[in-house]
């Protein structure tokens, strides 16, 4: 298995020079004061020193040892609990956090660069770092002062952890039907009772507290998802001078035996009556909840893309060494045996996929932070609207479609290995099985599909949409001349097919077919992400075009043929996808239950 060396070339590339990062920010006063380009950059090379240096070394043995369950006490594989206190002492927990209290106050895109390195390094720890920073997202936008300005300092510094519980054994996508019960206090607090499942680091010996936000529905609220409330639930409760005081009602009944992230503790909660603080309103829960979850599943995408990132890199520096069998060419090394196998077209088949994919969802993952950002950050109320429109739509896209090419990035990084690839020592099969959790979590990708279609496009008759196609548009006039214009034709009628397709099912949705979105929603949001992909080689071909003649010309002429790469074998996908999706669901649904 190669040593990880984080992609910072490739991300300075994204950051710097696609999407001018450096400008946007400047643009923006609360960010201006905050971050610049010699900021961002040494940011950018400690983080990857630590990701390299610290954290990748541990990935493998962390996989083989595991968390280990004892008493409800969780113990983490060797070397966590260092790298961890290394990145509380760096101020990392903190690198997206509100500077009020204690955080460094990062965009989302830089933050980004640095969670695709700690989860190329490792998946099972890098999942420590996102859930909390998710937690206090949520508790920064929605809690007390009070709550603020208790824990968000302890969190921000990594002394306390953040943990998200909102799945339980009978409820996991359909959250309205939780069973978790809230009664109120004397005190102004809550009683939280009840059962948790699937809470990745619910439980851990790397940090002093844990705070868990938990969703309950008091005992008179209304039925289903509008009945539900968030509340903050530390597992060591905190006293008035901001000591840890007794242990909460809290604790971890197991951890789960799980496919992949074997490192990070997946945990059963019980809470029995445990202490807890209201945050945001009642009956309100979902809503401070989802305020968090544009990060998390943007963050699980760049998940997936860490780790098809270590596969590629690992694939990549086997190919090369790996002798067997000769060119097609004739010998290329006449003094060996035999050639490396990076030779043979299929194997550079497998590799430029994964190169292809890794490259523009870096880019998309980056693009869909930097509306995130506008959205947060931005003075002009126009371009804040515009940027949580975009937000809304892209969010799904992120998340599903480059967890569902990660996974095939991976298995062919795995293919590239042969044999090798199916044993553990390698590396490539943890990989698979790692990413594979990133379809599944903070909302499996069929749901993620079924909120585009149905939510995201047919429920405003697709007005989010076209507002994205007009931007490619424009974007495609804007760069007659320059290198782009080899790739504008296909892209422009990409464009047109993505309009002509959501119209489709908008149609068939209006004139009463239940299914439609249903059938089409998972092709949709494969084809949506394959436009997507285009439209970021489309741009990152622009700026390589301009620059092939200078002292990195090499790196930008690799760009423009994996841009080729991409519109020549893979895009043409999208037909397919078009098919699939224009021939509705009558044939899916038309066997009745007994017949399966």
């Amino acid at each position: 298995m190669a040593d990880y060396q984080a992609p910072l070339r490739d991300m300075r590339f994204v950051l710097n020079e696609v999407f001018e990062a450096d400008k946007l920010w400047a643009s923006m006063p609360r960010l201006a004061e905050t971050v610049d380009g010699e900021t961002a950059e040494a940011i950018l090379e400690e983080a990857g020193k630590i990701a390299a240096g610290s954290l990748a070394p541990l990935n493998r043995e962390a996989d083989e040892a595991g968390c280990q369950w004892s008493d409800g006490e969780v113990s983490t594989p060797e070397g966590f609990k260092e790298v961890y206190q290394l990145l509380a002492e760096g101020g990392w927990m903190g690198l997206g956090g509100n500077p009020e209290y204690g955080g460094m106050g990062m965009p989302k895109m830089l933050v980004a660069q640095f969670e695709e390195m700690m989860q190329a390094a490792c998946m099972s720890f890098g999942l420590s770092p996102m859930l909390n920073a998710g937690a206090c997202v949520s508790i920064d936008y929605h809690a007390t002062e009070e709550l603020k300005q208790t824990y968000l300092p302890k969190m921000y510094a990594g002394t306390w952890a953040g943990a998200m519980d909102l799945t339980e054994p009978h409820a996991g996508t359909d959250l309205g039907i939780i069973r978790t019960k809230a009664e109120p206090n004397d005190d102004g607090s809550y009683s939280i009772t009840g059962t948790k499942i699937f809470i990745t680091w619910g439980e851990h010996d790397m940090a002093e507290n844990i705070i868990h936000l938990v969703l309950a529905k008091l005992p008179d609220a209304p039925a289903g998802p509008k009945g539900i409330s968030l509340f903050l639930v530390p597992k060591v409760l905190v006293n008035d001078d901001g000591s840890l005081g007794e242990r909460n009602a809290v604790a971890c009944g197991s951890i789960e035996k799980k496919m992949g992230i074997k490192a990070s503790a997946t945990c059963v909660m019980n809470f029995d009556g445990a202490k807890g603080w209201l945050v945001g309103e009642l009956n309100k829960g979902l809503a401070c909840m989802f305020t968090m979850m544009n990060y998390e599943r943007v963050g699980v995408g760049i998940q997936g893309l860490g780790a098809a990132e270590a596969s590629y890199q690992s694939a990549v520096a086997y190919a090369k060494e790996r002798l067997q069998s000769r060119s097609p060419e004739g010998a290329q090394n006449p003094d060996k045996a035999a050639d490396p196998i990076i030779v043979h077209p299929d194997v550079r088949r497998m590799l430029m996929i994964q190169r292809a994919f890794n490259e523009a969802g870096r880019a998309f993952s980056t693009y869909a932070a930097r509306w995130l950002d506008i959205s947060k950050y931005s003075d002009d109320d126009t371009d804040r609207t515009k940027a949580e429109n975009m937000v809304a739509l892209l969010t799904p896209v992120v998340k599903a479609f480059i967890t569902d090419k990660a996974l095939e990035c991976a298995i062919h990084g795995q293919q590239v290995f042969g044999g090798h690839g199916f044993i553990r020592e390698w590396g490539q099969e943890q990989l698979v099985r790692d990413i594979r959790i990133t379809q599944i979590y903070e909302g499996t990708n069929g749901i993620q599909a079924l909120d585009l279609m149905g939510r995201k496009t047919v429920m405003n008759g697709g007005e989010f949409v076209r507002e994205y196609i007009a931007e490619i548009e424009a974007f495609i006039a804007a760069s007659k001349g320059s290198a782009a214009d080899e790739f504008a034709m296909a892209l422009s009628d990409q464009l047109a097919n993505l309009g002509q397709v959501t119209d489709a099912v908008i149609s068939k949705a209006k004139a009463g077919d239940k299914h439609a979105v249903g059938a089409a929603a998972v092709d949709y949001l494969h084809l949506f992400g394959y436009v997507s992909y285009a439209y970021m080689w489309a741009k990152m071909a622009k700026v390589a075009g301009s620059q092939l003649e200078g002292p990195d010309a090499d790196y930008y002429q690799a760009k423009i043929k994996t841009a080729r790469f991409f519109y020549q074998r893979l895009l043409p996908q999208t037909r397919a996808l078009t098919e699939q999706i224009l021939a509705g669901g009558d044939s899916m649904m038309a066997l009745g239950e007994h017949q399966f």
